[in-house]
């Protein structure tokens, strides 16, 4: 027996959205939007890039010590500048905030256990029709536009 979308009792029973972000009470478009994937895809170059700077001061270029140098410097940033400014810094010069979905302070643990699946890449890759990808769903976390 099906249940109606309109009174669904499992995430299963969830009607896709039919547009990011409308199953979160989200607007469309505009300001407290979800992020689309061209501004996350530029923010993430913009922050790996910087990661992979900061990095350099570590190991040379072409060591293997810079290969593992590289993906923690990357999480140390987000872990640092979720909590303390909204976002990495990719994202804020995007235009683009991490928010808990519960609302509130997104506190510490959101942008350790978001940032580690983002680090292992994977979990990024697989979204849902909001464009949240696991890590944020794990983490209870959406990012938006600002």
């Amino acid at each position: 027996m099906s249940t109606p979308a309109s009174n669904p009792r499992t995430f299963g029973d969830l009607a896709p959205s039919g547009y990011p972000g409308e199953r979160l009470g989200l607007p469309r478009d505009g300001s407290r939007s979800v992020a689309r994937v061209g501004r996350r895809l530029i923010a993430l170059l913009i922050d790996w890039g910087s990661a992979m700077l900061i990095s350099l001061l570590f190991a040379s270029y072409n060591s293997f010590t810079y290969t593992w140098v590289t993906p923690v410097v990357f999480a140390v940033l987000q872990i640092v500048f979720i909590p303390t400014i909204g976002g990495s810094v990719g994202h804020r010069l995007l235009g683009m905030r991490v928010v808990a979905i519960a609302g509130g302070w997104v506190g510490v643990w959101r942008p350790i256990v978001r940032s580690i699946l983002l680090t292992i890449v994977l979990p990024a890759l697989v979204w849902d029709s909001d464009q949240r990808g696991f890590h944020d769903k794990i983490a209870g976390t959406v990012l938006l536009r600002v």
